[in-house]
């Protein structure tokens, strides 16, 4: 995948989260991997790797979100996409980032409280380990939706006055050498052929 070239300040803010997310993964097989050789090999299970999992797990997720939006690889309906005018699609961009903005106002406004009050007692998960997921957890989903929604802003400012791009199906699949398709502009492309193989 080619990443998407960065635009601003917010930009640098989302890849950070996305540089330390992309190692979180690794991370979680890492300390399953150690609890499955504790608990099989020497019969001495932890008590802390399924909740850090979860818990490193959680950020993955909620940053995610926020290096796909960056990257505009959310899913989206091209067929209608690209069939529209230019001034259509600004419309159809200005309204999805409202809804983005209004959705992450309103779970802001209505969860803070609640993020407040768990951050400052500090609320535990409630297991034998017992990590602070709900004080960590539910301040990062306000923070990130923050995010979310200046990220969304930030893209519809930068892609305002940039060529549209179309996006063409084929370019995701993987068709045999000798199948023939057509470039965007209409220009007939061919593949190596069938011989080629072969050779």
């Amino acid at each position: 995948m080619v990443e998407h070239e960065r635009t601003g300040l917010v930009d640098l803010i989302t890849w950070s989260f996305s540089r330390i997310a992309m190692w979180a993964p690794a991370f979680i097989v890492g300390i399953i991997f150690y609890e499955v050789v504790m608990r099989y090999v020497f019969s001495a299970p932890t008590l802390w790797v399924n909740e850090m999992s979860l818990w490193v797990g959680g950020g993955i997720y909620l940053t995610a979100g926020l290096y796909a939006l960056q990257q505009r690889s959310h899913i989206r309906i091209f067929v209608l996409y690209d069939l529209a005018p230019r001034w259509l699609r600004r419309l159809f961009d200005s309204l999805s980032v409202f809804c983005v903005c209004v959705f992450a106002f309103a779970v802001v406004w209505g969860g803070y409280g609640e993020a407040k009050a768990k951050f400052l007692r500090w609320e535990t998960f409630g297991t034998a380990f017992d990590p602070p997921i709900p004080a960590t957890i539910k301040p990062l989903i306000l923070i990130t939706l923050t995010l979310l929604a200046i990220q969304s802003i930030s893209n519809l400012i930068y892609d305002w006055n940039r060529e549209p791009q179309t996006y063409n199906p084929t370019d995701d699949i993987d068709l045999p050498p000798d199948f023939e398709t057509t470039a965007a502009d209409g220009t007939p492309r061919k593949g190596a052929g069938p011989n080629s193989l072969s050779d």
